[in-house]
């Protein structure tokens, strides 16, 4: 075996030819389906942008973030009203080579596969967990809906004017409709494609991406460079590319080469910290991690400013970010003790619990035990650095107060008998207990029996997240992570009309709120417009509907001998621009 290694070695170096380069990465979850209608969770996400195409991404180094085109060849023209939109797209992009076409060879990419795309988030069957992004956005489209889902009727307010132009007809202003055009929902897919694999599309996508699938299970998702991709030459200083901020990173070198420029990207699906680092700290296998609250001590120096101890620093580059999304612990408002009751008496009582399991929670706890000790909760759901956040919001929200909470439950009439129980959902993980034990902690402080604070682990995010769509569960612990740039995509999770299966897992409902986010959704920027967003986002305070917010700070650290910028946010598409040496 070790003569036949070397023989393979010695060929690879006789010929002149480069081994294969292999970008070994990692995430803490798994993709539980790669159908765009389906790409809700930030692991379906990044495998669905890096294997379909969208009409926008945005630029991999550029912050404050921007849009660029993608599939479309520039920006759309649009209408002095502001209503219609008008994309070209690139001619000669083809779909990957697959058993679904004609003689197995992937055919253009048309301005009807992308009406085809956003249409199917409107057919029922498809239960689209993006159809939100467009519901009451797009003219005919919740129409075309309701009689019947036929694909041979024309949407008015989408349509393919030839085969390389999209037209997009919005009912009124809609200042994000860019965005949503760049999100792995609006992956462009052959009609070919859904008609041969139906389901099992979920674990066989057919895109145009600058890879595509060669493999799949719940601990490891292969991708390889698609062949077929068209040339595209990699700019850094287009990209956003700074000396000061990138220069130790190598990417600068990576000017000019044509993307993508890893052969393999084989992606670790590892849900426990441990096993993650160790990986990491081989030398051999995953190139990059977070640096977890275990490790904290023995990797830094400092924390303010964070710093790399000298022998870490010697190995691995750092990077350290502010998420663009936020942590929160949402109310399901659909719970007859905690949520919305035509009872007005109740519906007092239901928001004043709200109100003091929200006092009895510690921030400070929280991020001290799991955040590294690094960074500071703030009131409500706009995070920072996004138009509308408000640092001037009053900190009550945000701060323990057990005397409050006490008072709170005894005004309303809640005691140790008929306070409800509740079920505190979770992926079967280490930290998700150690957070479900903090926060019953924390209740019984307040008299909450600790017999009626329970916990209910699922074995995967994929079954976590469908007891939440389905409404199952009593609170939604989760973290979102903004699509876009905006705090209307924020704002929305509790828009009444996004309720379940859609962004708004707590079902919220408010009929000043959702007329107010509908002004405010349809408006471009603007004081008016950021006023009203503040105003958004107090209400949701004063109605207790949520324990938030928490912007995590990330420490990123990478092996030295590997170009790459980790993104883990809503900038998507990133595997094509990663080099390994």
């Amino acid at each position: 075996m070790k003569l036949f290694c070397l023989a393979i070695v010695l060929t690879f170096s006789t010929l002149g030819v480069s081994a294969p380069k292999v970008l070994k990465y990692s995430e803490d979850g798994t993709p539980t389906n790669m159908d765009p209608v389906q790409s809700a969770t930030l692991y379906s996400n990044k495998i669905v942008t890096a294997v379909y195409d969208t009409l926008y991404e945005y630029k991999y180094l550029k912050v404050p973030y921007e849009l660029k085109p993608r599939l479309a060849t520039g920006f759309p023209e649009v209408s002095k009203d502001g209503k219609t939109y008008t994309f070209k797209l690139r001619k000669g992009v083809r779909f990957i080579d697959d058993a679904c076409f004609k003689g197995g060879k992937g055919r253009e990419v048309t301005a009807q596969d992308f009406v085809y795309s956003i249409k199917r988030h409107f057919d029922p069957k498809n239960r689209s967990q993006g159809a939100w992004l467009w519901t009451g956005k797009i003219v005919g489209l919740d129409d075309w809906k309701a009689k019947g889902a036929n694909y041979k009727k024309e949407v008015a307010g989408l349509k393919a004017l030839d085969k390389h132009t999209v037209q997009v007809t919005v009912t009124k202003p809609f200042p994000q409709l860019l965005y949503t055009f760049e999100m792995g929902f609006s992956g462009v897919v052959p009609h070919e494609a859904v008609k041969k694999y139906g389901k099992e599309l979920a674990i066989h996508p057919v895109g145009s991406g600058p890879f595509k699938l060669a493999g799949h299970n719940s601990k490891q998702t292969v991708l390889v460079k698609n062949k077929n991709y068209r040339k595209e030459i990699f700019d850094p200083v287009a990209e956003g590319y700074d000396p000061k901020i990138h220069g130790g990173t190598g990417i600068g070198k990576l000017k000019g080469k044509r993307l993508p420029i890893v052969d393999r990207v084989e992606v670790n699906w590892m849900k426990d910290v441990v096993p993650r680092w160790n990986s990491f700290t081989k030398g051999d296998e995953i190139v990059w991690a977070v640096v977890q609250n275990e490790y904290i001590d023995q990797v830094l120096a400092s924390k303010q400013p964070v710093k790399l101890k000298p022998d870490y620093a010697k190995k691995y580059n750092y990077r350290v970010a502010t998420e663009a999304g936020f942590v929160y612990n949402n109310f399901n408002m659909d719970h007859p003790k905690l949520g919305h009751s035509t009872d007005k008496k109740q519906n007092a009582a239901n928001k004043a619990l709200r109100c003091a399991i929200r006092k009895s929670f510690s921030w400070p706890q929280r991020v001290d035990r799991f955040y590294l000790g690094i960074g500071e909760a703030y009131p409500g759901v706009i995070p920072p650095g996004v138009d509308g956040y408000d640092e001037k919001l009053p900190k009550e929200s945000i701060t323990q107060d057990i005397v409050g909470a006490k008072q709170l439950l005894k005004d309303y009439g809640w005691n140790k008998k008929n306070l409800p129980k509740i079920v505190y959902p979770a992926v079967a993980q280490v930290r998700s207990k150690q957070f479900f034990e903090q926060f019953r902690g924390n209740l019984s402080k307040i008299g909450y029996p600790k017999s009626k604070i329970r916990y209910k682990s699922y074995a995967t995010f994929g079954d976590f997240s469908r007891a939440i769509k389905n409404r199952k569960t009593d609170l939604v612990p989760m973290a979102w992570g903004l699509d876009y740039p905006d705090a209307e995509n924020t704002l929305g999770l509790f828009y009444g009309p996004n309720s379940s299966p859609g962004s708004n897992s707590g079902n919220y409902t408010n009929p000043e709120y959702d007329a107010l986010f509908v002004k405010a959704a349809q408006m471009m920027p603007s004081k008016e417009r950021t006023e009203l967003y503040k105003k958004l986002n107090k209400i949701i305070i004063d109605d207790c509907a949520t324990i938030s917010g928490f912007s995590r700070t990330r420490i990123y650290v990478w092996h030295k001998n590997v170009a790459i910028w980790p993104q883990r946010d809503f900038v998507s598409n990133v595997f094509k621009y990663v080099d390994v040496n």
